[in-house]
C-alpha cells in the first residue's frame, strides 16, 4: 500500500465520498449482514469489508477505487455473466448475498445510473439450478413456538413444495429436531431463539437467519397465507402452523423482491401419516447416506435410485425418508411398480423420454422468479417436447396410479410448439444482446437482422457503385469505431472526388469522406442492431409470461413426471435384482422368506450372500434374542429386517423369496455408538440415551432393533440392564416386535421364562483354532462368541491369542483369584498336575455342550469324536 494513499477497509471510515460511492453506501446500509454485489458496467463489485471477505472466500485479487477526499476503498469484482458461480460459492459457505442492479439504461440515464437491490440470495432461497444439488430439495424452514408445541413449515423455493405440521410432546426439542432433520433445511427462521436453533446449526449445518418479530404476527401471517393460497389456508390446523407458514412467505417476499408465485398446495401432515424414523434410525440403517463417508453410495437410496430426472430423484428420496402406513396407498404404488417390473419395453420407452427431461420444476420456478435466460426456456421446451410420446407409452397400462397419470398429465403441446419455433437451439447466456430468437419466428426480427447481417453487402454495393460513377478504381468504403463508415480516396485521385463528398479526415496518403447516403445507411444499420436487441428482449419477456401464466400446469405435469420416474426406477431395481412384491397389511406379523440385505448384497461379489428367514409377531415370536460370534452377520441380519420393512412401506418390492409385512408405525434402532466428546457424552451414555428414547416412544406396532445393549459398562451391570430392557420391551407396556442381539448368553434362559421370547443364533463352524461363519440364522441359543478366534482373524499376535485362551480356560474353570501369568516350565510345582484327569474330562464335556449338532456334517461329527477321544488319552 502506497504511503500517500489510504485504502479504507470499513464503510465507517468513509466520510467525504464521491456521488457513486454515496449511492453505494445508501443502498448498502439497508442490507446489514449481507455481502453486496454492486453492478458497475460489466462487473459486480464489492467494496470495503465486503471486498475483504469476497477476495478471501473467492480468491479474487484485491484492488481499490477512489471514494473521495484522497482516499480509496478496498475493492474486488467478478464479471456479471459469471456472477452466479461466485454467488453460489458464497452461499455454500453460509453467506447471504444482495444483488444491486442498474435499474435504468445507462445510455438513457441523466447523471448517475439508478441502482437498487433486485434480489437477495440466501442458502434457503436459491432458485438457480446451477447452484442447487441435483436430486435433493433445498428447504427453507420456520419454527413458530406456541404454549405447548410448535408449528413447523418447510418450503423449497426452487420447486414450490410446501409442507406444514404441528409438533408437541414432552421432549419438544428432540421431537422438533427429529422432524427438521428429515428435511435438512439449509436455512431456518425462528419465532424465538432456543437450544434447537443451535442444535440444527451444529448438527445439520442450517444457517439461522434473523427476521423482524412482526413476521411472526398471527394476523399478518394468516393474511399472507390467504393471499397466496386462498382457501388452501383453511387446511392449517392451528395458529402456530399459520404463523410458521406466513413467516416463510414474508421472508421469501423480502429476499426475492416479489410475491411468492411458484408454490404448490399446502401439504399438511401429521405424525401418524408416515412411518416414524428418528435421526438415529435413519443414520444406523443408512437410508440416504452411508455412515462411513456420508455419501449416497452404500445407502438404501443408492440401491433404489435409478431415476432419470432430478424431479424423480427428489421424490424417491422423500419416499425413503417418509414411508407410508396406509396399506391401500402402498398397494397402489406396488401395482405401478409391478407394471414396470414386468415390462422391459415400458421401462425402456419411458426411460428414453425421461432421460431427455431436465429439471422442469426448478427451471419453471427460476423463470417465475425472474432469474432466467433463453437457455432456461430452451431447457423447458426440451423437457416438455417428449410429453406426447410419454403419454402414449403408458396409454395401455391398467395400474391405477399409472392410469391416473395418463388421464391427468398435461402434454403442454402449444407451449412446446411456441418455444420450439421461437428459441434458438443454442441461445446465448445473456438476454440483452440478442441472438435468442430463431429466424422466421417474427417478421420484424427477420427484417432488422437482415439489415444488421447484410451491412457488409450493402456497403460493398455502395463501394462498387461509387467506383463506377467516379472512375476512382482504388476507392474503398471502410469502417472504424471512431468515424463509423467512410469513403477512402488516395491522394492521386483527389481531383476526381465529386462535390457531394464531404471531407472527414486527412491522412498522409489519402483523404476520408462521407456522403449523405452513407450516413443514412450507417444510421439504419446501427439502429437496426439496437432495435433487433430490443425486439428480441420483448419477445423473450412474452415467452417468460407464458411460463408464468401456465406455472400451475407446468408444475402439475412435473409432479406426474417425477412420480412416473420413481415407479420406473423401483420397477427396474426389482427386475434387475430379483425383488418380490410383499404382502402388506394391518396384521402384526412380519414373515420374510430368504430375505437379503439390499445394500450389502450389492457389495458381495466374490461369494454368495446367504439369505435368512424371519418370523416376528406380537404373540409367540415377539422378541428374537440373537447370539453368535462377532462379525458373523447379526447386525446385517437385523438391519435387513428393518430395511425390508421400510422398503415394503415405501411401496417398493423387496429382496426376498416372499414377504408378508404387517404395518409398523415406528422403527427404532440401537446400534453401536462412539463417544461424543464435544458434548461430554461417553459411548455408554449415548447408548443409554438411545435406549431411553426407544422405551419412551415405542408402541406395540413398532419394530425395534437392539444391538449389544449394555456392552459399554461392567459385565454384571450391562447384563442386568440388557435383561431389564428385554423384559420391559416384551411386557404389555410396549410389546413391540424386537430383534435383540447380545453376547450375554445368560439371556437365552429367558426363552423358558417368557412366552414370546425365542432364541436364535448365527451358525459357525469351528475347526481347531479356526472358525467359519455360515451367516445363517438358526433356532436356538449359543454360549460361544468365538471372540478369541475373531481376534486371531483380525491379526492379533499369536502370543496374545494363546495367552487369551489360557486365561479363558482359567475363568471357565471358575477361578476366583486373579489369573497369573504362566510360569516357566522349570519353575512349575508338582501341583500343576493335580486333578489333570478331571480337568480333561471337564474340557471334553464343555466341547460337547458347545457343539451344534444341527450344523455338523457326518464327517465333521466323526472328526470331533476322534479329537475328543484323543484328548482324553492320558
Amino acid at each position: 500500500m502506497a504511503d500517500e494513499v489510504q485504502i479504507l477497509k470499513s464503510r465507517t471510515e468513509a466520510v467525504s465520498v464521491t456521488p457513486m460511492m454515496r449511492q453505494y453506501l445508501e443502498v448498502r446500509s439497508q442490507y446489514e449482514g449481507y455481502i453486496m454485489l454492486y453492478r458497475l458496467g460489466d462487473f459486480y463489485e464489492c467494496f470495503f469489508e465486503d471486498a475483504l471477505t469476497a477476495s478471501r472466500e473467492l480468491e479474487l485479487t484485491l484492488t481499490s477505487r477512489d471514494c473521495g477526499d484522497g482516499k480509496r476503498a478496498a475493492m474486488c469484482g467478478v464479471p456479471f455473466h459469471k456472477s452466479d458461480v461466485y454467488v453460489g460459492r458464497l452461499v455454500e459457505r453460509g453467506f447471504k448475498v444482495a444483488i444491486c442492479e442498474q435499474t435504468e439504461d445507462p445510455k438513457a440515464a441523466q447523471g448517475l445510473v439508478k441502482r437498487e437491490v433486485t434480489r437477495v440470495v440466501t442458502p434457503g432461497t436459491i432458485t438457480d439450478t446451477g447452484l442447487l444439488k441435483e436430486g435433493q430439495n433445498n428447504y427453507l424452514a420456520s419454527v413458530a413456538f406456541g404454549t405447548t408445541g410448535a408449528g413447523l413449515s418447510f418450503i423449497d423455493v426452487s420447486t414450490g413444495e410446501v409442507s406444514v405440521t404441528y409438533v408437541d410432546g414432552d421432549d419438544l426439542t428432540s421431537l422438533l429436531y427429529n422432524e427438521i432433520a428429515v428435511f435438512r433445511p439449509s436455512e431456518a427462521i425462528f419465532s424465538a431463539k432456543t437450544e434447537l436453533s443451535e442444535l440444527i446449526r451444529e448438527k445439520i449445518g442450517t444457517v439461522i437467519s434473523d427476521v423482524p418479530k412482526t413476521a411472526f404476527d398471527y394476523s399478518a401471517a394468516r393474511e399472507r397465507v390467504k393471499r397466496v393460497f386462498g382457501d388452501e389456508g383453511d387446511k392449517l390446523p392451528n395458529p402456530e402452523c399459520a404463523i410458521a407458514l406466513g413467516s416463510l412467505l414474508y421472508y421469501i417476499s423480502e429476499t426475492q423482491k416479489t410475491d411468492v408465485a411458484f408454490v404448490r398446495e399446502i401439504n399438511v401432515y401429521t405424525g401418524g401419516q408416515f412411518l416414524e424414523l428418528d435421526t438415529s434410525t435413519r443414520r444406523n440403517l443408512e437410508l440416504t447416506e452411508s455412515m462411513r463417508n456420508k455419501e449416497k453410495r452404500g445407502s438404501l437410496l443408492w440401491v433404489l435410485d435409478k431415476t432419470k430426472t432430478a424431479m424423480g430423484a427428489r421424490l424417491l428420496r422423500s419416499w425413503v425418508l417418509k414411508p407410508l402406513v396406509n396399506p391401500i396407498t402402498i398397494s397402489h404404488r406396488q401395482e405401478a411398480v409391478g407394471a414396470f417390473e414386468k415390462s422391459l419395453k415400458l421401462r425402456e420407452t419411458v426411460g428414453e423420454v425421461l432421460s431427455k427431461t431436465l429439471d422442469l420444476e426448478r427451471l419453471s420456478a427460476k423463470v417465475v422468479y425472474g432469474n432466467s435466460n433463453a437457455r432456461d426456456l430452451r431447457a423447458i421446451y426440451q423437457s416438455i417436447a417428449g410429453l406426447p410420446e410419454l403419454k402414449a407409452a403408458i396409454a395401455s397400462e391398467s395400474a391405477g396410479s399409472i392410469k391416473e397419470i395418463y388421464e391427468n398429465i398435461d402434454t403442454l403441446e402449444e407451449i412446446a410448439d411456441l418455444f420450439g419455433r421461437a428459441i434458438e437451439d443454442s441461445p446465448p447466456p445473456t438476454i440483452r444482446e440478442g441472438g435468442m430468437i430463431k429466424d422466421g419466428f417474427d417478421p420484424d426480427v427477420d427484417y432488422y437482422r437482415s439489415i444488421k447481417n447484410g451491412g457488409e453487402d450493402i456497403m460493398r454495393k455502395i463501394e462498387d457503385r461509387e467506383k463506377e460513377e467516379t472512375g476512382i478504381r482504388t476507392l474503398k468504403v471502410s469502417y472504424n469505431k471512431v468515424f463509423g463508415y467512410y469513403i477512402e480516396v488516395s491522394k492521386s485521385f483527389i481531383d476526381q472526388v465529386p462535390d457531394r463528398y464531404v471531407r472527414k479526415q486527412t491522412l498522409t496518403n489519402c483523404e476520408r469522406y462521407i456522403t449523405q447516403e452513407l450516413k443514412e445507411m450507417e444510421n439504419t444499420i446501427f439502429s437496426a442492431d439496437e432495435r433487433l436487441i430490443s425486439l428480441e428482449y420483448e419477445i423473450f419477456q412474452s415467452l417468460v409470461n407464458v411460463v408464468v401464466e401456465n406455472a400451475e400446469r407446468i408444475r402439475r405435469t412435473a409432479s406426474y413426471i417425477a412420480e412416473l420416474d420413481v415407479y420406473r426406477s423401483l420397477g427396474e431395481v426389482a427386475s434387475r435384482f430379483g425383488y418380490v412384491c410383499p404382502d402388506v397389511d394391518l396384521s402384526s406379523v412380519i414373515e420374510i422368506k430368504d430375505g437379503r440385505h439390499p445394500v450389502v448384497e450389492r457389495f458381495v461379489t466374490d461369494s454368495y450372500f446367504v439369505p435368512n428367514d424371519t418370523v416376528l409377531d406380537t404373540d409367540d415370536n415377539k422378541v428374537m434374542i440373537i447370539t453368535g460370534p462377532n462379525m458373523a452377520g447379526k447386525s446385517t441380519y437385523m438391519r435387513q429386517v428393518a430395511i425390508i420393512t421400510i422398503m415394503a412401506q415405501i411401496g417398493s418390492f423387496v429382496p426376498a423369496r416372499s414377504a408378508k409385512i404387517g404395518i409398523v408405525d415406528k422403527v427404532f434402532t440401537r446400534v453401536g455408538a462412539s463417544d461424543d466428546l464435544a458434548s461430554g457424552q461417553s459411548t455408554f451414555m449415548l447408548e443409554m440415551t438411545e435406549v431411553a428414547a426407544i422405551l419412551r416412544g415405542a408402541t406395540s406396532r413398532s419394530l425395534i432393533i437392539y444391538d449389544e445393549v449394555g456392552r459399554g459398562t461392567s459385565t454384571f451391570d450391562g447384563m442386568a440392564i440388557a435383561r431389564a430392557v428385554v423384559e420391559y420391551t416384551h411386557s404389555k407396556k410396549i410389546g413391540a416386535k424386537t430383534l435383540f442381539a447380545t453376547h450375554y448368553h445368560e439371556l437365552t434362559s429367558m426363552e423358558s421364562e417368557f412366552c414370546g421370547i425365542v432364541n436364535y443364533n448365527v451358525a459357525a463352524k469351528k475347526r481347531g483354532d479356526s472358525v467359519t461363519f455360515l451367516r445363517k440364522i438358526v433356532r436356538g441359543g449359543t454360549d460361544d462368541s468365538y471372540g478369541i478366534e475373531v481376534a486371531k482373524l483380525a491379526g492379533v499376535p499369536n502370543e496374545v491369542v494363546k495367552r487369551a485362551r489360557a486365561i479363558l480356560e482359567e475363568i471357565e474353570r471358575g477361578a476366583v483369584a486373579p489369573v497369573r501369568a504362566e510360569k516357566k516350565p522349570e519353575d512349575r510345582g508338582f501341583d500343576l498336575f493335580t486333578d489333570l484327569a478331571s480337568q480333561k474330562d471337564t474340557e471334553a464335556a464343555d466341547r460337547i455342550r458347545a457343539l451344534d449338532i444341527n450344523t455338523l456334517t457326518p464327517i465333521e461329527a466323526m472328526n470331533v469324536l476322534y479329537e475328543l477321544k484323543k484328548s482324553l488319552e492320558y
